[in-house]
């Protein structure tokens, strides 16, 4: 699909016509309630040796690098009350630092990463650089006592409609949630939160909903092949509606790169 159609799509649900699907970031409205949502750590491998599925066994090597994302904003709430939101984001360097999306953090006062599910260490994050026209934001946390390893990203150009796509996140603050799917399109084009066309999309009926923004989407090699960024979703409501999009990983890495240069010669 080219970028005519989504975009009809998403600029008729704001101007109010009658639309089936809307392309909106995956990240929980302000008001999410965060206290009555329990979930568990990451469960070991097993002695049943051999007999693991694919999905397990990716799940248990990548989840550990896979963290949920609490940012909040003093700006905005009703009657002065602070707003936050919940994303999902990955481990992309040993030294803290953790990649996620730009609409996760854009705005917030302060940010707060968890690693290893319920119950594990949580860290206060900085921004190091941000790219709003990609929707994507490196972070920083100081890595001492936590043992980190950096997710391996895939060469996205490699990456087939058909392929097994798995995706791990922070949907609804469930953290740490595996959902299987395929890869069911290529070259797709979204608009990114500042309105900028991001090409190149990868397309997965893999479930993303409202917090797994931020989380990658992985082959069968456990390689990220792209960061979840957006949601196809009925007007009516925000959730899952078997079309999200990531933005690939030869286009992540390479703005890595940039912005962890760029803090490097700031600092």
């Amino acid at each position: 699909m080219s970028r005519g159609p989504l975009s009809s799509i998403l600029a008729a649900l704001l101007g109010g016509g009658l639309v089936a699907l809307a392309v909106v970031a995956i990240a929980p409205n302000a008001g999410t309630q965060t206290s009555t949502v329990s979930s568990v750590a990451v469960p070991a491998p097993d002695s049943r040796a051999g007999t693991e599925t694919l999905a397990y066994r990716i799940y248990v090597r990548a989840a550990p690098s896979v963290v949920a994302i609490l940012a909040t904003s003093s700006a905005g709430g009703a009657f002065g009350a602070s707003q936050s939101d919940s994303g999902s984001g990955i481990v992309v360097g040993a030294r803290g630092l953790i990649l996620t999306n730009d609409h996760v953090v854009a705005g917030a006062d302060r940010i707060t990463v968890q690693f290893g599910g319920a119950g594990g260490a949580t860290r206060p994050a900085s921004v190091v650089g941000l790219d709003p026209s990609r929707d994507l934001a490196l972070l920083s946390v100081k890595p001492s006592g936590l043992r980190l390893k950096p997710l391996r990203f895939a060469d996205s150009s490699r990456v087939r409609v058909g392929d097994e796509a798995f995706a791990i996140g922070n949907p609804y603050l469930l953290d740490q949630t595996l959902t299987v799917g395929v890869i069911s399109a290529l070259d797709r084009t979204i608009s990114s939160p500042n309105g900028a066309s991001i090409s190149g999309v990868i397309q997965t009926d893999a479930a993303l909903n409202p917090g797994n923004s931020g989380g990658p989407l992985l082959n069968g090699a456990g390689e990220v092949i792209g960061i979840n960024s957006q949601i196809a979703t009925a007007a009516a409501g925000a959730g899952n509606a078997g079309v999200g999009f990531a933005v690939p990983a030869n286009m992540v890495r390479a703005d890595l790169v940039r912005l962890d240069h760029g803090a490097a010669r700031a600092a």
